[in-house]
């Protein structure tokens, strides 16, 4: 079973050059779980004051043990700024890589 982008294996399907699977109408999603997310590395597309290579260093919970998890604080590698973002900004394909690249 071949492998599709990004480590996603599709039932002998294969995407296309923009991560398109042929006969579906949207782009590979990224499914991610907050709970797993601690230590994580994320890309930036559009890096800002060199800024581009994140670690996610802390996954905020909320006050209510029973409220789901709503942000994470991300940690730039060169510069070792942080700053809190809501977790499902990193599905954004546009805004965000998983990994380093």
């Amino acid at each position: 079973m071949p492998t599709a982008a990004r480590g996603v294996r599709c039932r002998g399907i294969a995407p296309d050059n923009d991560g398109r699977f042929p006969g579906l109408d949207h782009p590979m999603t990224v499914h991610l779980n907050p709970r797993k997310l601690l230590l994580s590395k994320w890309t930036a597309l559009a890096p800002r004051n060199k800024e581009k290579h994140f670690l996610v260093a802390r996954v905020l919970a909320p006050d209510d043990p029973l409220a789901p998890i709503t942000e994470v604080e991300l940690e730039a590698v060169y510069s070792g700024r942080s700053r809190v973002i809501a977790w499902k900004s990193l599905t954004d394909e546009a805004v965000w890589r998983q990994g380093w690249h």
